[in-house]
């Protein structure tokens, strides 16, 4: 079973849950803001999707201006990172799709269905 990981208030991941839904693949939904990604569950995804740990940071996001990230992230180390966006959900990409032996992360139609269909 698919995880399917978003703010339900997001248009992106609105968009990704519409897809998901018509093209009839199933998961379960869990509320990021709700339910924060754990440190070993980010580092578990980090290492799975292979995609550098920046990434996983929701750039646009007010709390990731408002601790100014932009400036400290090249600063910090991996485990640092983790440590961080563990601590509020509201600092991770969304949605984040938590297959197998793959993980998405934000909703780019043509990477969903290449990895989905």
């Amino acid at each position: 079973m698919l995880n399917f990981i978003c703010y339900p208030k997001c248009t992106t991941c609105k968009k990704a849950e519409k897809w998901l839904n018509d093209n009839k693949i199933e998961y379960e939904m869990r509320n990021i803001k709700a339910d924060n990604p754990t440190f070993e569950e980010l580092s578990d995804w980090h290492k799975k999707g292979g995609l550098p740990l920046k990434r996983f940071f929701n750039t646009s996001g007010l709390l990731y201006k408002s601790l100014n990230l932009k400036e400290k992230l090249p600063e910090m180390t991996e485990d640092e990172m983790l440590k961080l966006l563990s601590t509020d959900g509201m600092l991770v990409k969304r949605p984040l799709l938590i297959g197998d032996s793959f993980v998405l992360v934000g909703f780019k139609e043509a990477e969903w269905k290449e990895k989905m269909l």
